[in-house]
């Protein structure tokens, strides 16, 4: 099972403040060193506690470009790209500049948003935004086979669009979505999926995988057809008993066949990237 974390790029994720460029190029370097395999950006335009006031979070493709020329094994992408933010050809296009400039490590995560705030602060439409992404999906998705687009939608419209270099390979697209009609998106177009948030293996996991199982089998496909991640949060994640906590969200996971789970640790430190390293050591030991 591969596992991932979640970077720092908030206000809240700081040490009393926003992290700097440095801290979070250090902490990606440190989860690539202690074994980590992929690390990932939250996409928003503020902080998005929905109870809280608004807080500053630096902005994601510019980070992921940023790591990904500065970092050589770890797998990058977003957890997840808020298609309403940019037109959807160009987050094809910025797909395939982004897995270049990493040598193949990119993973596009794409999600339809759901942070009113932000939304209203810099004018993005908050009406029908599922529909809105299943257009931009069905562009981004050609566009990266390599097709030449045309499409004339009610929210989105290309004309003989394509990208221009093509992508090298299969850039992989992952959706994250819980509710029935994106997890039938997910089922017909994704490679990968992501649900969260968790903090043990419990009914609402294995419900909702057997909910994509079935959306899966509806689209003709099943789980050996699309990898399945898990967004889970570590607290205390510095303490030594939460690599005890990660073995045992491993091992649980692992036995529902989900193939990698994404640790958001509470705080998000290189100390904490440690104990997950350690917790990840734990299930072979204890055999």
């Amino acid at each position: 099972m591969r596992i991932g974390t979640i970077l720092p790029t908030a206000e809240s994720d700081g040490p009393g403040r926003i992290p700097t460029w440095a801290e979070i190029l250090d902490f990606t370097r440190h989860a690539e060193a202690v074994g980590i395999d992929s690390a990932w950006a939250a996409d928003h335009l503020y902080g998005n506690e929905p109870s809280k006031p608004a807080e500053g979070i630096h902005e994601a493709w510019a980070l992921m470009c940023g790591l990904a020329a500065a970092t050589g094994r770890i797998r990058l992408g977003h957890l997840v790209n808020c298609v309403s933010f940019r037109s959807p050809g160009l987050l094809a296009k910025m797909a395939v500049t982004a897995d270049e400039i990493s040598g193949g490590r990119f993973t596009l995560g794409l999600g339809a948003g759901w942070h009113d705030p932000e939304y209203k602060a810099f004018g993005y439409p908050i009406d029908h935004r599922v529909s809105r992404f299943e257009e931009a999906l069905e562009i981004i998705v050609r566009l990266l086979r390599s097709e030449t687009v045309t499409f004339d939608g009610r929210y989105h419209s290309v004309s003989e669009a394509q990208l221009l270099p093509a992508p090298d390979r299969k850039i992989p697209l992952l959706i994250a979505g819980n509710k029935p009609r994106m997890v039938e998106l997910t089922a017909r177009h994704a490679d990968a999926w992501n649900t969260a948030w968790f903090r043990k293996v419990d009914e609402r996991l294995r419900t909702r995988l057997d909910n994509m199982d079935a959306a899966l089998r509806a689209a003709g496909r099943d789980r050996s057809q699309m990898e399945v991640t898990v967004g889970v949060v570590v607290e205390d994640a510095e303490e030594p008993a939460a690599a005890n906590r990660v073995a045992d969200l491993i091992r649980g996971t692992r036995e529902l066949g989900v193939d990698e789970l994404i640790v958001l640790p509470l705080p998000i430190t290189k100390r904490a990237l440690e104990r997950i390293a350690e917790g990840r050591a734990r299930p072979a030991s204890a055999r």
